[in-house]
C-alpha cells in the first residue's frame, strides 16, 4: 500500500462516521498530512455544518500551509449552504490534493480540482475510488441518473419463504439480524413499505436507538435524522389510527385523487403517481428530487416483486434463517417467470454470519 493509499484509507474511516447523519450530502472524509505527519482530519457530520476539509483545516492550522490534503470527494466549487472548500484549500495555501474521487455532479465534475490547480495547487484523484464510490453509492446514483440507489431487505427461511400461508412473518430472524436491519434503516433516506406489510405486521418502520447496537454517540446522529417513511398504499387500505401512522409522520403514495387534505390534516402528506397502480419509477424520480440518496424497501413479495420487475433495485440484503417454512409459506417474491431464460442473475457480493442467521448481500449481474 503506497503512502497516498494509507492516508486515503484514513479519510475514509472517517468518512464513515457520517454514515447515518450526512443525509442528503455525500459522506467526506478528510486528512491533512505535512512531512509524512498527521496534522488535520475531519469529516462532515450533517446538512448545513462544516464540509470535511473546514474540520481539518482548522485543527492544522497554519501546518496546513505547503501540506497534502487527503480527501474521499473531489472538494466542491460552488456555494451553497456552506462555502466552497476549494476555496478554503487554496486559502490554507495547501500543496497538494488527493481526491479519491470526482464530484460525480456532471454539472460541477472536475471544477473543485480545476480550480486547485488553477491556483498553483498538485491535484491527483482516484485514489481508493472504488472504496469511496461505495460508501456514496445513493448520492452517487442520485447526481448521475436522477434515481436513489434501491436497497430491499428480505428475511427467509433455508426453503426461500418468507411468511406463513397466514401472513405470520414475526420473527423469521434473530436479534442479531434484526440489529443489523435498524443500521439499514438508519444509514436511509427513505424507508419505504407496501399496505400489505403494515396491514399483516403492524409494522412502524422506525429505527430504534436501543436495538442500533452503535456507540452512544453515533446513536444520538442517526436518531437525530430518522428516515422519511414511506408507504405504497394504492387503495388507501391503511387507516389513519395504525400504528405506522402514529408512529410519527410519514409519505403515503397512492392512486386515489382528492385525498392529500385528510392526510395533511393528520400530519401526513399523501401524494398521488399512477393510474391503476402506483408508478414505481415516478416515486422514486420523486424521491431523488427530494435529496433521497439511499431508499430501503422493507415490504412483501408483491411490492418486492414489482420493484425487481421493473429493474429498480440496485442490492438485495438477504438475510436467511436456519429453519424451514414449508411449502404452503409465502415466497420470496411474486415474480412470475415461466423458463430458465427468464431467470434474474445476481451476483453474490459478501455472505456473512449475523448471530445465527447468514447475510447475503447480492446484486443484478448486468
Amino acid at each position: 500500500m503506497t503512502t497516498d493509499h494509507a492516508w486515503m484509507a484514513r479519510a475514509l474511516q472517517l468518512a464513515r462516521k457520517g454514515l447515518y447523519s450526512t443525509h442528503p450530502n455525500p459522506r467526506v472524509g478528510c486528512v491533512i498530512v505535512a512531512d509524512g505527519e498527521l496534522v488535520g482530519e475531519g469529516w462532515h457530520v450533517r446538512a448545513g455544518e462544516p464540509h470535511a476539509e473546514v474540520h481539518a483545516l482548522r485543527q492544522a492550522g497554519e501546518r496546513a500551509r505547503g501540506a497534502t490534503a487527503y480527501v474521499t470527494l473531489e472538494p466542491c466549487s460552488h456555494y451553497g449552504r456552506t462555502p466552497p472548500c476549494a476555496e478554503a484549500l487554496v486559502k490554507a495555501g495547501v500543496g497538494r490534493v488527493v481526491a479519491a474521487m470526482q464530484d460525480p455532479n456532471p454539472q460541477v465534475a472536475g471544477n473543485g480540482l480545476e480550480r486547485l490547480r488553477s491556483a498553483g495547487i498538485e491535484v491527483a484523484s482516484g485514489v481508493l475510488e472504488g472504496e469511496a464510490r461505495e460508501l456514496n453509492a445513493g448520492f452517487t446514483k442520485r447526481m448521475e441518473s436522477g434515481l436513489p440507489y434501491v436497497r430491499a431487505k428480505l428475511a427467509m427461511s433455508l426453503d426461500g419463504r418468507t411468511a406463513m400461508a397466514s401472513g405470520e412473518s414475526q420473527w423469521i430472524t434473530g436479534p442479531a439480524a434484526r440489529a443489523e436491519v435498524q443500521r439499514l434503516r438508519a444509514r436511509s433516506s427513505v424507508v419505504l413499505t407496501g399496505a400489505d406489510t403494515v396491514l399483516m405486521d403492524a409494522a412502524r418502520l422506525t429505527v430504534r436507538g436501543a436495538e442500533l447496537g452503535l456507540d452512544a454517540e453515533t446513536t444520538a446522529l442517526a436518531l437525530q435524522r430518522p428516515p422519511l417513511r414511506v408507504l405504497v398504499d394504492g387503495r388507501l387500505r391503511v387507516p389513519l389510527d395504525a400504528p405506522f401512522f402514529q408512529a410519527g409522520p410519514a409519505l403515503v403514495v397512492t392512486v386515489v385523487a382528492g385525498c392529500e387534505e385528510t392526510y395533511r390534516r393528520a400530519g401526513h402528506e399523501a401524494l398521488v403517481l399512477g393510474q391503476e397502480r402506483v408508478d414505481l419509477t415516478s416515486l422514486l424520480r420523486e424521491l431523488a428530487a427530494r435529496g433521497a440518496n439511499e431508499v430501503l424497501v422493507e415490504a412483501g413479495p408483491r411490492l418486492v416483486g414489482a420493484f425487481a420487475s421493473l429493474g429498480l433495485i440496485d442490492e438485495y440484503q438477504l438475510f436467511m434463517a436456519a429453519k424451514f417454512l414449508g411449502s404452503s409459506a409465502r415466497p420470496l417474491l411474486e415474480l412470475p417467470l415461466e423458463r430458465m431464460s427468464e431467470a434474474r442473475e445476481l451476483k453474490i457480493v459478501d455472505i456473512r454470519a449475523v448471530g445465527d442467521d447468514w447475510k447475503i448481500l447480492a446484486r443484478p449481474a448486468n
